[in-house]
């Protein structure tokens, strides 16, 4: 089960009664985009990790499979824009499991023991930790980049 990380931004006041007077479809338009870039910083830390992870004697490779992506079911639930850091292929390894090789870094989707461990090894965490210390830098990007999606929106109209 995944958990969730929610964070409340302070000192936007002036940001949000922009957002405020512009169409709902520009200020989603705004708000995927400014989530994207800033969840890539996210995204390139979790790569770095995993690289300095993987193994150089096999072929996959789980730095190239680690993607960020909207999660349009779970944006409508919440009324907003949700980003995800997540690595394709998923987990899932069992009978009903798509098959993962095609995918960039090839089947990866024993990423889950690397950042959990088991009872025989260790867990060296990449993803979490690509998160919990870039929480700063990505808000100050996101507001960053929505100010930006904004203004270009207002000069738009």
């Amino acid at each position: 089960m995944a958990s969730s990380i929610s964070s409340r931004l302070q000192g936007v006041a002036s940001t949000v009664e922009k957002m405020r007077g512009l169409a709902p479809k520009l200020q989603k338009k705004g708000l995927r985009k400014a989530a994207r870039e800033a969840m890539n910083i996210v995204r390139d830390d979790a790569k770095a990790r995993a690289k300095a992870l993987d193994d150089p004697e096999t072929k996959e490779k789980v730095w190239k499979n680690i993607i960020t992506q909207e999660a349009p079911k779970q944006s409508r639930r919440e009324g907003g824009v949700v980003m995800r850091v997540g690595v394709r292929g998923g987990a899932g390894s069992n009978q009903h499991s798509k098959d993962a090789s095609g995918n960039p870094g090839g089947d990866t989707r024993h990423w889950r023991y690397i950042e959990f461990g088991t009872q025989f090894t260790p867990p060296a965490p990449f993803m979490r930790p690509a998160f919990s210390q870039n929480v700063g830098a990505v808000t100050d990007q996101f507001v960053a980049s929505l100010g930006r999606e904004i203004d270009a929106a207002l000069r738009g109209n």
